[in-house]
């Protein structure tokens, strides 16, 4: 069982893309560029790999549904020919509209259609199916290749980078594949099926209705570099306005108490007017691309009309051709916009796709050994052996540590901020590997147990505890997951817990969350000890827990502690800051930049007036002043 301290969430801004006229991102926004996006696709095809059927049913059936759209206003035109020949026909006296085969051609058009929506509603029930199994992947291989990961990375990377990999990232990827995927298929064979159509119903129209393509795509670009360069500047004063933000919100008493709102406004007027410079700017441009394109392509349709109307006069086409020429030039240059869309959504997602897979290819933990020590009992000894430790490998920080624990004796360690504490009790339970030397439990090197059954001769207190949305009851099962009721309300009871408890509205039934405002930080601190004693570990682990509350308190939680380490079958290892709780330690080893300077009890090292003694004798004075200045 261990505790530890809660991890501080950290909110990150993805790239804010500002969106198009199709619902998809404008192209002047900014994109995250990976930085190989031909590596990052092919191992994203590769992780595809287990798909490939799914994704062929859904190209096929995206072809047919887009060919079936595609006929539709070629087979409707001729409907509004035979209307247009009909009524022609009725006027000179010659005949008559022919209903029952409008009919059918409007009946078969409407099949049409209808199989076209089929398909496509096909299509998006295959890839939700397909996006949705691809993200509980890798959202399922990212949470396995945490728990596989070495401390070292999560020392270097913040919680918050960690949480948009398996949160922003995946979601990017999720979305490309569910709808830009099938969009990229159906706009390619949009684009090829129209001009094909076409060119079958008239070449020199259609060679007009091309004139407005790099008309359009010259607007674009124009725009997208312009606009482009407001975007980028949007992002970065949205994040000083946010971390600005962020940052008085959380030190606003601080922020208060010395008076410091006005320079955080002003600081934060000047940030914002710079925001909505920059945001009206890019806003603005992106939002006249769609008008201008709808400006251009409104003079294609107008050429169109015009030399159609001349070749209808002269009986080279039909009424209804000219119709369904005008739905194909409406239908052409809607995809090719999605397209360079698409192709920035490709980018981020290559940049996505890119995050999540340095992830997965980081470095493991050292492996298992191939035959692991099983201990069929076990006893609770401790020995360091000529320790070497760093955390980088040209920076050692423990030296030749050497220190023995017997099997239920009690070893405080002490010293200064800095002086490698904490590291020692890390390099115990496994959470980084010794540079040379070697820690041994019951005689055995702690590298020839699994990590698993290492961890589980433990039981850990430390300063930051760390509770989790659940019951005060399961909170403290936490420590032994197969532990009766009556098994938990004993050790809250040995851990003085049981009395406050019963105080609470649903006593072990109160659910802890972060919201949770009526439990103390003390009364947190209880629990966290409840918990090890339901675990009833061989080895205990003790950081100072009692710095942060009230002196009341601080007496429960040492009487909760002694009741914990007074068990002789238990060896303790106490990091101490204050030296009056570790008086009656078996061992005492005071620690100075790794290495330790002196060892023995209590009086011994007393008597030595070394470094223990100049350590106490320091803590005692400071506590004489308070004292006397509590007394005056």
């Amino acid at each position: 069982m261990m505790t530890q301290g809660r991890p501080q969430q950290q909110q990150r801004g993805g790239p804010m893309m500002g969106r198009g006229p199709m619902g998809g991102p404008m192209m002047g926004g900014p994109v995250a560029k990976a930085r190989d996006f031909g590596g990052t696709m092919r191992k994203l095809v590769e992780y595809l790999g287990a798909y490939r059927l799914p994704i062929l049913v859904v190209a096929v059936v995206a072809i047919a549904s887009t060919a079936a759209n595609i006929v539709g206003p070629k087979i409707l035109g001729q409907a509004t020919t035979k209307l247009f020949e009909g009524v022609m026909a009725q006027l000179g006296g010659s005949g008559s509209i022919d209903f029952d085969s409008i009919a059918r051609i409007v009946l078969l058009t409407l099949g049409l259609y209808l199989l076209s929506a089929l398909f496509a509603y096909a299509q998006g029930w295959i890839m939700a199916n397909v996006s949705t199994d691809i993200s509980y992947r890798f959202r399922r291989d990212i949470s396995q290749k945490i728990n596989r990961m070495p401390l070292k990375y999560f020392d270097g990377t913040t919680h918050g980078e960690v949480l948009s990999r398996i949160t922003n990232d995946v979601d990017t990827v999720n979305q490309t594949l569910s709808q830009s995927l099938t969009q990229i298929i159906t706009s390619l064979v949009t684009v090829v099926g129209v001009l094909v159509m076409m060119f079958s119903i008239s070449w020199l129209m259609t060679l007009v209705a091309l004139v407005i393509i790099p008309l359009s795509m010259a607007a674009v670009m124009l725009i997208v570099r312009q606009s482009q360069k407001f975007f980028k500047q949007q992002q970065d004063y949205l994040g000083h306005v946010n971390g600005h933000v962020e940052e008085m919100y959380g030190g606003h008493i601080v922020m208060k108490a010395f008076n410091g709102e006005r320079e955080s406004i002003q600081k934060f007027d000047g940030s914002n007017d710079m925001l909505y410079d920059a945001a009206w700017k890019s806003q603005f441009l992106s939002g006249l691309m769609m008008p201008i394109m709808t400006f251009i392509g409104n003079l294609g349709y107008v050429a169109v009309a015009i030399l159609g109307g001349y070749l209808a006069i002269r009986q080279a086409i039909t009424v209804g051709d000219i119709q369904a020429f005008i739905q194909y030039v409406r239908s052409f240059t809607q995809p090719i916009t999605q397209l360079a869309n698409i192709s920035n959504i490709l980018q981020q997602t290559a940049a996505a796709a890119e995050r999540v897979f340095e992830f997965l290819d980081e470095a493991e933990e050292t492996p298992e050994a191939e035959n692991p020590v099983q201990l069929e009992e076990v006893q609770g000894r401790v020995e360091f052996k000529d320790v070497h430790f760093g955390y980088s490998a040209d920076k050692i920080i423990i030296n030749d540590f050497s220190a023995e624990a017997e099997p239920g004796h009690k070893i405080a360690i002490v010293g200064p901020t800095g002086a490698g504490k904490t590291t020692m009790v890390k390099l115990l339970m496994r959470f980084y590997d010794v540079n040379e030397g070697a820690i041994l439990v019951d005689g055995r090197d702690i590298r020839e147990f699994t990590r698993r059954d290492l961890r589980k001769m433990f039981g850990m207190v430390l300063q930051d505890t760390w509770l989790y949305n659940g019951t005060i009851m399961e909170n403290i099962r936490y420590g032994r997951p197969d532990a009766t009721d009556e098994e938990v309300i004993a050790a809250a009871q040995a851990a003085h817990v049981d009395h406050f408890v019963h105080t609470w509205p649903d006593g072990y039934n109160m659910v802890l969350n972060e919201e949770t405002s009526n439990i103390s930080q003390g009364q947190m601190q209880l629990l966290t000890i409840a918990r090890a004693v339901l675990a009833d570990p061989k080895i205990l682990i003790l950081d100072e827990a009692t710095s942060s509350v009230d002196t009341r308190t601080e007496i429960l939680i040492q009487k909760a502690m002694d009741n914990l380490m007074n068990d002789k079958r238990r060896t303790s290892f106490v990091i101490a800051h204050r030296l009056s709780t570790i008086r009656d330690a078996d061992l005492i080893l005071v620690m100075q930049h790794g290495d330790i300077v002196e060892q023995g009890n209590h009086e011994e090292l007393l008597a030595k007036q070394g470094a223990y003694y100049d350590l106490y004798m320091s803590q005692f004075k400071k506590q004489g002043e308070e004292v006397a200045a509590i007394a005056a």
